[in-house]
């Protein structure tokens, strides 16, 4: 018996030994919560009379450590950020009457990846009477996606945008080789997001679209770019 029993005993041991460890989860992707997507915030500490402090808000992500928060005005390109925050909210003073984008960013200091959030866009509450478009958003191709040309040699591009004040008029789309596309291929009516370009294979393409609305405000999108394979 009790030699069936060191017998056993070594064999658990063995097993133990071989078995390897599991290897850490990289971070996955937080929801934002607040400020709204492509909303008008109204909720802050007035700081002065041109300056609120926000709270930035977002849902925990698993296998996720700390979290860097990224704030940009859209008018004027200017960053701002809190990094290696391990609650999940931020709080930064920003400018009144202008329009922002944000998003956070999830790490684990176990794994070298991180992972983005989705990028919302807002206005923060202030003077304003009049309203920029918030930039488009591609919705096809997806941002760096490999895609399939149709029998005719095309791809069709399609995108979203807003507008606080509901006037958007027209959308300029801008398609090129380069990687700063400025090369107008069509003007196309509010209710029109989709269009379609020809393209070749094994060639990166990049895109953009300007939101034009009738009171003369126009708004950049990103650069996408994708693959056609």
């Amino acid at each position: 018996m009790k030699r069936v029993l060191l017998i056993l005993g070594f064999l658990t041991l063995t097993f133990s030994a071989c078995k390897k460890k599991s290897a850490p989860k990289p971070p996955e992707a937080v929801q934002l919560i607040f400020p709204e997507r492509n909303s008008e915030c109204t909720v802050g500490d007035n700081l002065s009379a041109t300056a609120t402090q926000i709270e930035f808000r977002w849902q925990a992500a698993d296998n996720t450590e700390t979290y860097d928060l990224r704030v940009t005005n859209i008018n004027t390109g200017v960053v701002q950020t809190l990094s290696n925050l391990s609650t999940t909210s931020g709080r930064l003073p920003i400018q009144r009457g202008e329009p922002f984008t944000w998003r956070v960013t999830s790490k684990n200091g176990k794994v070298q990846e991180t992972v983005s959030s989705v990028e919302w866009s807002f206005y923060n509450q202030g003077s304003t009477t009049t309203f920029a478009p918030f930039p488009a958003e591609a919705v096809f191709p997806e941002m760096a996606s490999k895609v399939f040309k149709d029998v005719n040699n095309e791809v069709e591009l399609s995108w979203t945008a807003s507008d606080l004040d509901n006037d958007i008029s027209e959308y300029e789309v801008y398609f090129s080789t380069e990687t700063s596309p400025d090369t107008l291929i069509d003007t196309l009516p509010l209710n029109t997001t989709v269009v379609k370009v020809n393209v070749a294979a094994d060639t990166v393409y990049y895109w953009r679209v300007v939101v034009k609305d009738a009171e003369g405000n126009a708004t950049n999108s990103n650069i996408y770019s994708f693959k056609v394979s």
